[in-house]
């Protein structure tokens, strides 16, 4: 494979991954503006965050099998028209509810394009490169939220919210184009997979039994649960308490985006001296002590803006380490259900990402606290399940 080759496999496979956090970021800085063009309030609003969680996460099961039976590019080209109609539906909305269902529907049409870049990453890479494949994509997917909450912030400042749902649109057009022309065919489709529920259930159960992939899948998730809690709680948190306006915010959610970029990165470098099972575990145990910190300072009401941007960067570069390790790991041992195994990965991070996100728009109203305590549980409950996970891979291996 030549470098340019590499480099246009790495941005292509990026932009499909970071298409789902694109459509998610995008339209944070206007919260505020939507509750009030639709007569609701923020809260009501973070609920289209849950049910787009919800969606990708459903989504990633139905994609796994239709991946593995089709090929990868069919099923990512219907995704992508589903996901392309569906924001071109929330430029017209009326109605929370209808937005809600809108933003569900644009995520199962998204997640064809996480699916399949991961599945892809398992077939046109060797296994000891797929950590280093992923922080790369890491890169590509970190600019996103570097550059979607921005840019959300000045588009709607100048257009209004509904423009960021036409520019998604246009984004989904490029990136299907971009895709159907500039990826090769890196599965062939095997018919032999069946499509009914009963066997797409078993080949599931047989993915979920492998104690390397449940161990790394849910340590993997529930620590990464703490990303959306963040994601969630951000608007209410920045603008409703700290009083921050949508255009500020968006350099905020930037800053912090940038502590995941360069963990991942530093990620990289710390591969060639340390095994991937090492990183998952200093980070976790890292991000243990970062967010107890951080939940003592909640209690005892030492939080100003500064000192929340400060903890929740130190809490995110954690994850920038543990994340594409978690996701080698939880993959390395499949190699002909790549796609079902890289979508059940998917569906227990985003579903636990739902989770959370729900939480958030029930709990987190008028104070800090409650993101701080969702984010110290999943850190601390993740580290469990790591150290009592890894017993069953040493039996097994």
């Amino acid at each position: 494979m030549t470098k340019a080759h590499y480099i246009k496999l790495i941005l292509i496979l990026g932009s499909l991954t970071a298409l789902g956090p694109f459509s998610i970021d995008m339209y944070l800085p206007g919260f505020a503006q939507i509750a009030t063009d639709l007569n609701t309030t923020v809260a009501s609003v973070a609920m289209t965050l849950s049910s787009y969680f919800i969606g990708i996460s459903a989504g990633q099961l139905l994609y796994g099998p239709l991946l593995d039976r089709y090929g990868r590019k069919k099923p990512l080209f219907i995704g992508m028209l589903v996901y392309i109609a569906a924001s071109l539906g929330c430029v017209f909305v009326r109605d929370i509810d209808t937005f809600i269902g809108l933003r569900f529907i644009q995520a199962v049409g998204s997640c064809a394009a996480t699916v399949a870049s991961v599945s892809m990453v398992r077939d046109l890479f060797p296994v000891k490169d797929i950590p280093k494949v992923f922080s790369l994509l890491m890169l590509v997917v970190g600019l996103s939220p570097m550059l979607a909450p921005t840019v959300g912030g000045y588009v709607t400042d100048w257009y209004g919210w509904h423009m960021v749902f036409v520019i998604l649109m246009f984004i989904g057009i490029i990136i299907m184009l971009a895709a159907q022309f500039g990826l090769p065919n890196s599965y062939e489709p095997d018919t032999s997979i069946s499509l009914k529920p009963k066997p797409i259930l078993k080949n599931f159960a047989n993915v979920l039994k492998e104690p390397q992939f449940y161990t790394y899948a849910f340590t993997g998730a529930i620590a990464f649960s703490g990303l959306f809690t963040y994601v969630a709680a951000s608007p209410i948190i920045f603008m409703d308490i700290y009083k921050v306006d949508p255009k500020m915010y968006g350099w905020i959610f930037a800053f912090m985006s940038l502590s995941f970029i360069l963990s991942s990165q530093l990620n990289s470098v710390l591969l060639k001296w340390y095994r991937s099972e090492q990183l998952i575990y200093g980070a976790l145990l890292t991000q243990s002590v970062v967010a107890v910190v951080f939940l003592v300072l909640a209690i005892n009401n030492m939080l100003g803006l500064y000192e929340t941007i400060g903890m929740l960067f130190l809490f995110l570069a954690c994850l920038g380490i543990s994340n594409p390790n978690t996701a080698g790991l939880t993959l390395a041992p499949f190699s002909n259900n790549a796609g079902s195994a890289s979508a059940l990965m998917g569906a227990i991070q985003l579903g636990l990402g739902a989770l959370a996100s729900f939480a958030v728009g029930v709990f987190v109203t008028a104070s800090i606290y409650p993101m701080v305590v969702i984010m110290a549980t999943s850190t601390i409950v993740a580290l469990i399940v790591l150290l009592i996970g890894k017993r069953n891979i040493r039996v097994k291996h």
